[in-house]
């Protein structure tokens, strides 16, 4: 896959976008698909081995794609957010697995801005100024955060070697 050309803070953004319905996870993977890589639909089909673009627009569509296919959507597209979204609708947060690096300020920062605009929708809601999905979307995030730091934190003591193969 080519090199994504979003900007530091559309990548933050992604990184930590948790759909609320199947509908969102669909669409925001093929925006996403299209915003960091400049894909169509017609590419994605391509590079998830259909004979047909017609297929997946179908699939798409109805929301009827296969379970077997999720994955090469979510990779052809380059965003996993099917895969997060069954697992929010199950309950569960989900966090990518850091393999136990040096943290930035810039990290720390958007650390404490995740934890602040959790409270502010806590607030707002329960103020009656907020509904209950923006409020769990950003409490979510937050605790995606805050986990991922808390595995982080937990493997330094044994930090996994970087094995990505570079251009």
């Amino acid at each position: 896959m080519t090199k994504n050309r979003l900007a530091p803070n559309r990548i933050r953004f992604w990184k930590r976008r948790i759909p609320t319905s199947l509908r969102a996870a669909v669409d925001e993977s093929l925006a996403y698909a299209r915003e960091a890589y400049n894909l169509s639909v017609e590419q994605i089909a391509e590079r998830m081995g259909y004979g047909s673009h017609w297929t997946l627009y179908k699939q798409l569509a109805e929301l009827s794609l296969k379970l077997t296919q999720v994955r090469a959507f979510e990779h052809a597209c380059g965003i996993d957010l099917l895969s997060r979204f069954y697992a929010a609708s199950a309950g569960r947060v989900v966090i990518e697995i850091p393999a136990g690096r040096a943290v930035s300020a810039e990290d720390m920062q958007a650390l404490q801005l995740g934890i602040h605009q959790a409270v502010g929708a806590l607030l707002a809601f329960y103020a009656g100024r907020a509904d209950a999905e923006a409020t769990l979307s950003a409490v979510t995030e937050s605790l995606t955060e805050l986990a991922w730091h808390r595995e982080n934190v937990r493997k330094t003591a044994s930090p996994e070697l970087p094995l990505e193969i570079e251009p």
